[in-house]
């Protein structure tokens, strides 16, 4: 099946992107629910399902049905600015009662118990979903936030580069190898969308998504903005565990300890975790963690009875030097795709 979304140069002339982490957590969703049928997003979907289970997210997983044919639009609006964080996606999620039982109408989401509650009082249930979105955040998606926000930027700084060299024909043509562009019109080929759709001369949205891989999304619907939610390129490369030596630069500064437990978390880790790789103590670790997280090169993440820490932005982009030997180190530049 396939959408053709067609332009007009006012639409050409609208077209932007933009980063959605509550994007990020919707589609996340899918693959928590069907780890088998996202294989390159498998290793991160193994290691949140534990923690997940002391989170109540089962008005969120009601909302995210698999198979996944359809999603209410109010669950994850097109942001309306380039970088939102999550609180201002969540306003936006709260402020939109009265379009819930249009959009679980026109999605057709299954009606479980807790979709008639929301459906029956939109306000509370808006208000419920916030809350669950807020708690599978910082157990699933928070602690890796930095990482997947560096890979997303690389992609929009990639396609800002075609758009520059090339024109919109350039930037889209290689978006995702179900999407084609000729002569002013997009096609999205979709399992379960066909037609042809005008942009209304609100131009196009572009919205890298980790989480969507290997689908590509769109909304088309009014009163929200046409959108697109597409795989960034390198996501092949985001679990992969590297040579934990850090750069010796960064080494001379922090010292040698830090440095190292700051490599160690290429992925969010427990105190006692780092503990027993770095062969020190769980207080000592302790200690060095407090000492990066004042300086914010880390941040602690509570899910149920576990602290996670992982590297804010700052420390993946002081961990993109190179090692002695040539080497890139295992940080966010390593990651990142190039825009070349």
């Amino acid at each position: 099946m396939t959408l053709e979304l067609t332009f007009t140069t006012r639409d050409i002339a609208n077209i932007r992107f933009a980063v959605s982490p509550l994007g990020e957590v919707v589609a996340s969703v899918r693959v928590v629910k069907n780890p088998a049928a996202h294989p390159l997003l498998r290793p991160w979907a193994e290691q949140v399902r534990r923690r997940l289970a002391n989170v109540d997210w089962r008005l969120l997983s009601d909302l995210v049905p698999v198979p996944t044919i359809s999603i209410a639009g109010f669950t994850c609006t097109p942001p309306a600015t380039s970088i939102p964080d999550l609180e201002l996606e969540l306003a936006t999620m709260r402020a939109a009662a009265d379009r819930v039982r249009t959009d679980l109408d026109d999605a057709g989401t299954p009606r479980t118990k807790r979709v008639e509650a929301l459906y029956a009082d939109p306000g509370k249930g808006l208000e419920r979903l916030a809350q669950e979105v807020e708690n599978y955040w910082a157990a699933a998606i928070a602690p890796y936030w930095p990482r997947l926000r560096s890979l997303l930027e690389g992609e929009i700084l990639y396609r800002a580069k075609l758009l520059a060299e090339g024109g919109a024909q350039r930037m889209l043509t290689d978006l995702d190898p179900s999407v084609t562009w000729h002569d002013g019109t997009l096609r999205v080929e979709h399992r379960y969308v066909s037609g042809t759709r005008s942009l209304r001369g609100l131009g196009l949205l572009l919205v890298p998504c980790v989480f969507v891989w290997p689908r590509v999304f769109s909304v088309t619907t009014p009163p929200y903005q046409p959108t697109v939610r597409y795989s960034p390129r390198g996501i092949g490369t985001l679990w992969e565990r590297r040579g934990l030596e850090p750069p010796r630069a960064l080494a001379a500064v922090l010292g040698r300890t830090r440095a190292r437990l700051l490599a160690e978390l290429d992925q969010p880790a427990s105190t006692r975790d780092l503990a027993l790789r770095v062969g020190l103590s769980e207080p000592g670790v302790n200690q060095h963690l407090t000492a990066l997280r004042d300086a914010g090169l880390c941040t602690a993440h509570r899910t149920g009875r576990y602290i996670l820490y992982a590297r804010t932005t700052t420390a993946e982009a002081l961990l993109a030097g190179d090692h002695p030997d040539g080497t890139p180190s295992p940080g966010a530049g390593s990651r990142t795709p190039s825009a070349g």
